[in-house]
Parts: C-alpha cells; structure tokens; sequence
C-alpha cells in the first residue's frame, strides 16, 4: 500500500478524479466498497485506490497477477497505471521519485 501526496491545484476535483480518471486510462467503471474503489486490469489482480485521510493524498494497493508472460500487457498495464497517478496526484514519476527520497 502506497500513499501519494496530490498536488494544491488537483485536491480540489481530488474525489472526482478518483473514479474518473480509473475510467479514462483504464476503460472501466471501478467497484465502490468502504470507500475504496477497485478494478482489475491486465496485469493487475486487484487495484484499489482511496481519498487519503486529509483528502490530500490518494492511497493505492495493488496485487499483480501471476503468471503473466506477455510483456506488453505488463508494459500497457504499468504505462497505464503510471499516466493514472500522473493525472491525479498532478505531479510526474520524476516529480513524485524526487518527493519520496525528501521523506527516506
């Protein structure tokens, strides 16, 4: 389970984008339970993702599925989950690797 900090300009449309942005990169709809949205696509088993505790941050856990030996779907899997936190946290994998080692 991973947190991610959403920048300033995106925690306002931070609840909307959740489920939207699931539906734009992923193509479908994810299932609400607890609060906490899942799906499962390509390489991934199971994602879920919810509104962190301040709703200033996402929290994503995801299980990959076994056995998987196509590496596009890995690739496309990977490439979509990655355009996904693009455009919800707001901040690129540059941004985000650059803010994980300040908090290490």
């Amino acid at each position: 389970m991973q947190e991610y900090p959403v920048k300033r300009t995106h925690i306002k449309v931070l609840p909307e984008n959740i489920t939207a942005k699931i539906t734009e990169h992923f193509g479908i709809a994810p299932v609400e339970k607890d609060g906490w949205y899942t799906l499962s696509f390509g390489a991934l088993e199971s994602m879920q993702v919810k509104l962190g505790e301040a709703k200033k941050s996402i929290i994503i856990a995801t299980v990959s599925k076994q056995g998987i030996e196509d590496e596009q779907i890995i690739l496309d899997t990977n490439k979509r989950f990655r355009r996904y936190l693009d455009d919800v946290t707001g901040y690129s994998t540059k941004d985000r690797v650059k803010k994980a080692k300040t908090v290490e």
